[in-house]
């Protein structure tokens, strides 16, 4: 019975989800944190699958809605709905980014030789974010690589979202402490402090 047990732990292990009724899997090691739906600061002049960004624990991460992005029908968040945080390394840099899913399944570990190779359907499925399918028991899974799931021009976009967000709320903090101290000064020059 020992031995069964090691075996279920060996193999990557994988958070599954599920995006318009199908079962998906994201590598564990690339998550950094699970939430439920939180309100998000939309960005103008965007995509529409780049939801906005979050403010978490002072960090702003831009959203995507996984749904629009894979060109699914848009569906009314429920309280099942959940970001997923992700971490993707990009040029050299780590970069936090929040991808919105249905609902959370659980952590699967997947022994690497259970998962196959995407077969080949037509040129026009785009299958470089498909890590591969995994068969788990009754069901099959779609393991994504997120590291794969935008493109460049669109990563970039989604870091410089972030960014500039972050840079438009450290100055207005900026400011925000610059008119305090102001306030206090003037203060103390009518009290005679």
């Amino acid at each position: 019975m020992e031995i069964t047990k090691r075996k279920t732990l060996t193999g990557s292990r994988y958070l599954s989800f599920v995006l318009n009724d199908e079962e998906y899997g994201i590598e564990i090691l690339k998550i950094k944190e699970i939430m439920g739906m939180t309100e998000i600061t939309s960005i103008p002049q965007t995509p529409p699958f780049i939801r906005g960004v979050i403010n978490l624990r002072g960090k702003i991460i831009p959203i995507i809605d996984l749904r629009l992005k894979f060109e699914m029908d848009e569906r009314d968040y429920t309280d099942r709905t959940c970001i997923i945080v992700v971490e993707i390394e990009f040029e050299g840099e780590i970069t936090l980014m929040g991808i919105v899913v249905d609902s959370i399944q659980e952590v699967v570990s997947i022994p690497e030789e259970k998962i196959s190779e995407v077969p080949y359907i037509n040129s026009k499925v785009r299958s470089e974010y498909i890590h591969g399918i995994a068969e788990t028991g009754e069901t099959i899974k779609i393991i994504l690589d997120i590291t794969q799931v935008l493109t460049e021009e669109e990563f970039v976009m989604i870091r410089d979202v972030g960014r500039s967000k972050m840079h438009a709320e450290t100055k207005k903090a900026d400011s925000t402490a610059t008119e305090d101290a102001g306030k206090a000064a003037v203060k103390n020059i009518k009290t005679g402090e």
